[in-house]
């Protein structure tokens, strides 16, 4: 891989060995993927952020780089509480005070303490063809497929590699040539909400590559659909036909065709329960979203035996601070700085009700506590929270 000749002085140790430590990775990583050089990046965005994911390991590295600063705009992903909600999410004293050692590690590197999974809405807002270096998977396929920034899936420590450094490895998603559709998928029944985020579990969970689908969806299903689909799978990227910036240079001659049918979803839907919890905003929840359900639940009674958590960036709650009104007075809770998979809501609920595939796909896993899941529409959600 090329190297310029100040990269080969970082790498020599001539700006210090945390540079020299952080390039090491980049470099490595760019061998391993046949990069031919690295390239100036224009944002990062940091995952593996709670202590529950990263653990005293991960508090020993960021100690490690001591002194070290961002030299790109980044940003952070959700913590495992609001601290606002801490009796709400049982957590101790012990756990409080490693999670927020954390979070003042990365703003002592000059992070911007966001704690969110959709920095796209107002905090870290990329621009078509920005080459970027993401970690968060549900940020890393909206950035890639909704807006036309270029950003690899990173893991934790290769973005942050990159927010100190300033540039990535240039392959895979960076590349024009590897971002044209590698599947056809043809959605043969008629699409309701609820189906978006089952068609993306679906579609991660058969196919390794870029799917081009044709359907008809507004950006938050297109959300949960892409959250899905990184989750259930390793893919990246998606072209929607007609609503996607590449999608007329999307289609290859030779795609592998696949059409999905209503019995190829009904397995991820789960079965229907009587809910203790209902959790909206995996990813976050869009300005849109938290109008939208308060304009559903504006004037009602909430039934006293299921709680509404609502998740979303706190840049997006102070910005509608109306509709988190309306949902407070009807007895929601609304949660910034975390979601319900990093905190103990898996734990202390066991039938839990979300409109977000991600979700259900991990909160049934016995890691992040094995409740009972049904995906359902947001406003089929709501219905059964309304006494």
């Amino acid at each position: 891989m090329y190297l310029t000749k100040e990269e080969e002085k970082m790498l020599d140790g001539e700006y210090g060995a945390t540079q020299a430590k952080l390039l090491r990775i980049l470099v490595k990583m760019g061998e391993i993927f046949n990069a031919d050089r690295l390239i100036p990046i224009a944002s990062a965005q940091i995952s593996g952020v709670s202590y529950r994911t990263i653990g005293d390991a991960g508090i020993h590295f960021l100690k490690s780089l001591e002194g070290a600063k961002v030299s790109v705009p980044t940003t952070l992903n959700p913590i495992a509480f609001d601290e606002a909600f801490l009796k709400e999410l049982e957590v101790d004293e012990e756990f409080h005070r490693k999670q927020m050692e954390i979070v003042r590690a990365y703003v002592n590197m000059g992070v911007k303490p966001t704690m969110t999974c959709t920095p796209y809405y107002y905090d870290n807002i990329p621009k078509f063809g920005e080459h970027i270096a993401w970690a968060e998977s549900s940020a890393v396929i909206y950035a890639n497929s909704i807006i036309g920034a270029r950003t690899n899936r990173e893991g934790s420590v290769s973005a942050l590699a990159s927010a100190i450094i300033g540039k990535t490895p240039n392959y895979g998603m960076h590349l024009k040539e590897e971002r044209g559709a590698t599947h056809l998928i043809e959605v043969g029944f008629e699409l309701k909400p609820e189906h978006f985020p089952l068609i993306g579990l679906y579609i991660g969970s058969v196919i390794n590559g870029v799917p081009y689908i044709r359907l008809n969806g507004d950006l938050d299903d297109l959300k949960l659909m892409g959250a899905a689909m990184a989750a259930s799978g390793s893919i990246s990227m998606y072209h929607v036909e007609g609503i996607t910036p590449e999608w007329r240079t999307a289609l290859r001659d030779r795609v592998e065709r696949i059409t999905v049918t209503k019995e190829d979803i009904e397995e991820y839907e789960g079965e229907e329960i009587d809910v203790e919890l209902i959790a909206i905003g995996c990813p976050h929840v869009s300005a849109s979203e938290l109008r939208k359900i308060a304009e559903f639940v504006r004037g009602k009674r909430k039934r006293e035996d299921v709680e509404l958590w609502i998740f979303g960036a706190r840049s997006t709650i102070e910005k509608e601070s109306e509709s988190v009104r309306i949902i407070k007075e009807f007895g929601g809770k609304v949660m910034a700085d975390t979601c319900v998979v990093v905190s103990n809501a898996g734990k202390i609920y066991k039938r839990i009700g979300t409109n977000s595939g991600k979700a259900a796909l991990y909160l049934r896993k016995a890691r992040f506590g094995g409740a009972e899941v049904m995906v359902r529409d947001m406003y089929t959600l709501l219905r059964s929270v309304i006494a």
